[in-house]
């Protein structure tokens, strides 16, 4: 298992006076640790010896507060490099290098505690520093560091280990499951755990006389937990918290003690001394009282001499350098050697020895030095047993019920009421009680927790017949608690307000049949603080309390009420934490599918408003989940949406989240989104470049055949051809009409006279009246009412959304597929009286009289121009009125058949009209 290992410094490339790097190798809260001479060369070096090869698994550096380097590098090396020993030309290997913070952020008041997880094996570590950080508390550009901390195993170990992990490795992967599955999830017999006690936070701020005694305790807790004495760990875990507190405690004193000692304020430094002892005296006591020492391992004399500020010597395996001044304290050490020194394994218990000029007391002696980690000590996992001597250092006693000891570290009783809280708490004291109050107030967290617990259990066993007043006054009382509870920091704390707050809303009211004014009550009181819960730092915090806040709404008792759902659509406010808008966001979102917008609460309006709001939030979490909300909102009202939102256009789509929201609302719809419109019209485009160059190549062929022809008729025919197309209609015997077939046109002029829209061939079609029968008689072309050009009615709906000056106005249906002004498309889609289109292959869409008729080019000029087609083709009249023939003459000589559309449709563009890819004409 890695632990700390001891070092020593071998060399430094220099140091301040009184900042040597030998201060590195002790670890308590007042050493002060190396610093670098003042406008000295970079980089600065220092290499550490460790006390045996081994396999470096964890190295810990403590930075000063504003002398920081900002980069520090690690080498190792099995043994000293040539400049150290001539005969050995071992190098040192590159490990890698950390950045620091130029702790700007704190104003230079904190200290930065870097962590950096290897697997290297050797015995000589280098530690390179670079150029500091510069800031105005730095004038001299020096760097610092205040300790450095080595966590690994021997490196034999070390290999052993490597080989049982392939071992497991080969199990697993053949499918041998060798692994105890009762001790998945805990620490127990992992060869890589690293216990917590090795961590250098805990030496930097705890006492170490008091750290040696938890380290013992601990030890002591592993093995009644392997012994399966689990009452009388437990109480060593109490003892243990308690007891890192009481050490975080006197290491404060001990620093303002040496303050006081730099200002030569000689009063103080007593003041604190004493302090120090009475409360060390003190918390021995509570030890002694729960009977997890023996009395005289815990004894202090009340005077003793001040510890030296700095030690030399290697935290582990050697004794201090600067130990034999402290000859006459060795006859006090014999107050807590046999408890607290460490013996080695094949040495029996014995009496107490004193201790001689050349053994420190173990007080101070930094071996046993432990650390303290970030989590609570009593959320922290069971670390794996270790090897005891043979002789046990526990008293022989049997285990104790939890009920007979009492969790408290100073009395067995929570303290008294202060003023303050009696004047806060007078209501509460006057119903549940002072002392169950009193534990609600307590400084010690476990006595919270209990007064919780203990109030949970009497409104549990409240008789149901109680009187109605008495049971309103015992719930708004405990209202008032968990109100509190709910902001305390500690997790067991919070947790138990929860459940109390859990069992009055579901339990105790039902019961006792109490009206919803009382339900409402609880809610109101308690859901604002919760919801501030939701911003923690912990985000272990954070989810308990979004997980409960949700779990009460779906209560049957508060869901009625539709009390939380307003709190959830509060604007965000500006200077809210990240944390605590994320929170109320995800937590909308989730309630929104349990309950949704059906009398909960929860309305179109208030949720779409607070949704917009929030799109403008600084947090990108909290945008995207406005944007999954919006989307999901508008699955449920569709056209509703649309109104609390921008118009969808080109400036609004500017807006990545905008255009996110529009093309989520296109895909809900089943309509193509703005990137597939664009794919679409781009592969439109190609087609209609291909078909182009296509029916180019047929009429060259057609006009090559043509010329042929045209080379074979005699000269005097193709003088005396005619009009390119005339049908004469006479009556016949059996009163039908005979058409007598038109000569023929020659080639060349083929195109002349001739409408390559209608088909439609007139004497009068010159390029002016060209222009003028596009303008205002072909019937297969229209006016556009927006910008006023001639565009063929089959494109009519593709020019208003795309090519048209105002096609910003316009948006197309998903249902008929035809462009609609967009202030009039919301009430067109609900309304759903629109036609439905087909699909293009299957029908064309005429976008005058909005039917669906049979596909196909010929198609249109049947439904345009024949008399059963279009009924709202408003040229239709004027032409077939124009087509009639005066009185006593026979039709009209025209020719609009299908054989001359199909052959026009194949034509160019003639002179003087403008033809764009959009098939948009211009009168010129």
């Amino acid at each position: 298992m890695p632990h700390k290992i001891g070092f020593v410094v071998v060399s430094s490339s220099g140091h301040e006076d009184g900042f040597s790097a030998r201060e590195l190798m002790i670890h308590a809260p007042t050493v002060s640790g190396w610093r670098s001479p003042r406008f000295c060369q970079f980089p600065q070096e220092i290499v550490l010896q460790m006390v045996e090869r081994c396999r470096i698994r964890k190295l810990q550096l403590l930075a000063h507060q504003y002398m920081i380097p900002s980069k520090v590098e690690f080498y190792v090396s099995e043994s000293l490099p040539e400049y150290f020993v001539p005969y050995q030309a071992e190098r040192f290997r590159r490990l890698g290098y950390v950045s620091l913070c130029d702790n700007e952020k704190t104003g230079c008041r904190a200290r930065e505690l870097k962590s950096v997880y290897v697997d290297a094996v050797g015995q000589f570590l280098k530690l390179t520093f670079h150029e500091n950080h510069l800031n105005k508390y730095n004038i001299y550009n020096q760097v610092a560091l205040v300790a450095v901390n080595i966590i690994g195993d021997p490196a034999d170990f070390g290999d052993e280990s490597n080989i049982t992990s392939r071992e497991k490795l080969i199990d697993h992967y053949l499918g041998h499951n060798t692994e105890d599955p009762a001790l998945e999830g805990t620490c127990t017999g992992k060869s890589d755990y690293i216990s917590p006690l090795d961590d250098l936070a805990f030496d930097m701020y705890q006492d170490p006389e008091v750290a040696q005694i938890i380290r013992k305790l601990d030890e002591r807790k592993r093995e009644a937990v392997q012994k399966e004495r689990y009452d009388y760990a437990k109480k060593l875990k109490q003892a243990i918290a308690d007891l890192q507190k009481g050490g975080e405690r006197l290491g404060r004193y001990e620093v303002e003690k040496r303050c006081a000692l730099e200002k030569e304020d000689y009063g103080r430094a007593k003041e604190k001394q004493q302090q120090m002892d009475r409360f060390r005296g003190h918390v021995y006591e509570q030890l002694r009282l729960h009977s997890l020492v023996d009395a005289e391992l815990v004894r202090r004399p009340p005077d003793l001499p001040l510890q030296p500020l700095a030690h030399s010597g290697s935290p582990r395996h050697q004794q201090p350098a600067l130990s034999r001044p402290r000859e006459d304290r060795a006859p006090e050490s014999l107050r807590a050697e046999p408890f607290l020194q460490e013996k080695p394994p094949a040495r029996p218990l014995g009496p107490p020895q004193p201790a001689t000029a050349d053994q420190a007391p173990p007080a101070a002696d930094p071996h046993f030095r432990t650390h303290l980690q970030a989590v609570p000590y009593d959320e922290r996992p069971l670390p794996a047993t270790r090897k005891q001597p043979a002789a046990a250092l526990e008293p022989e006693k049997s285990d104790w019920d939890s009920s007979e000891a009492p969790r408290g570290a100073a009395t067995g009783e929570p303290e008294p009421l202060t003023e303050k809280a009696l004047r806060e708490a007078s209501a509460a004291v006057d119903v549940l009680g002072e002392a169950l109050v009193a534990g609600a107030y307590s400084k010690t967290w476990s006595y919270r927790e209990d007064a919780l617990l203990a109030l949970c259990k009497q409104l549990m066993q409240m008789p149901a017949g109680a009187p109605k007043e008495e049971l309103k006054n015992v719930l708004r009382a405990s209202i008032f608690l968990v109100r509190r509870a709910v902001r305390d920091l500690v997790t067991p704390v919070f947790q138990a307000s929860l459940k109390l707050l859990k069992m009055i809303i579901t339990q105790y009211i039902p019961k006792h049949k109490l009206s919803k004014l009382e339900t409402a009550h609880c809610v109101e009181r308690t859901v604002p603080v919760l919801l501030t819960r939701t911003g923690d730092s912990s985000a272990r915090l954070r989810v308990i309390a979004s997980n409960f806040i949700q779990e009460m709404a779906l209560f049957k008792e508060v869901r009625s009420l539709q009390i939380i759902p307003p709190y959830l659509v509060q604007p965000l406010k500006a200077n809210s934490s990240a944390h605590l808008a994320m929170s109320q966001m995800d937590l909308l979102a989730r309630l929104l599918r349990d309950l949704g917008t059906g009398n909960t609460g929860f309305t179109v309006d208030n949720v779409m408003k607070f949704s917009v709001s929030a799109l403008e939030h600084r947090v990108y979490e909290v945008r995207e989940t406005a944007v999954r909300i919006i989307l999901d909102m508008y699955k449920q009202h569709r056209a509703f949406i649309l109104e609390y939102l921008p118009p969808d256009d080109n400036t609004t789509r500017k807006n990545v989240l905008y255009k996110t929201i529009f093309d989520g609302f296109a895909k809900i719809d089943g309509r193509p989104t703005d990137a597939d419109t664009k794919a679409q019209k781009k592969a439109a485009t190609e087609e209609a470049e291909t078909r182009k160059k296509e029916e180019i190549k047929a009429l060259q062929g057609q006009l090559a055949v043509l010329s042929e022809i045209q080379a074979g008729v005699q000269p005097g025919k193709e003088a005396t051809a005619g009009p390119a197309l005339e049908a004469d209609s006479q009556d016949t015997e059996g009163g039908k009409a005979a058409a007598r077939p038109a000569p023929e046109v020659p080639a060349a002029h083929y195109l002349d006279n001739l409408c390559i829209f209608c088909g439609e061939r007139s004497e009068s079609f010159t390029e002016e009246g060209l222009d003028l029968h596009y303008w205002k008689q072909c019937l297969m072309l229209t006016r556009c009412t927006c910008c006023r050009q001639v565009v063929e009615i089959s494109s009519l709906t593709e020019h208003l959304l795309t090519e048209c000056d105002k096609k910003d106005g316009f948006g197309k249906c998903y249902r008929c597929n035809e462009a609609v002004l967009k202030e009039e498309l919301p009430r067109h889609i609900k309304a759903k009286d629109c036609n439905p289109a087909k699909p293009e292959k299957l029908a064309n869409r005429c976008p005058l009289c909005h039917e669906n008729f049979s596909p196909g080019e010929e198609a249109w000029k049947a439904h345009l121009m024949g008399p059963a087609g279009c009924t709202m083709n408003l040229r239709k009249t004027h032409v077939l009125h124009k087509a009639l023939p005066p009185a006593g003459k026979g039709p009209a000589t025209t020719k609009s058949g299908t054989s001359a559309s199909k052959v026009g449709s194949k034509i160019p563009t003639p002179k003087g009209l403008s033809k764009s890819s959009g098939r948009t004409y211009t009168k010129r």
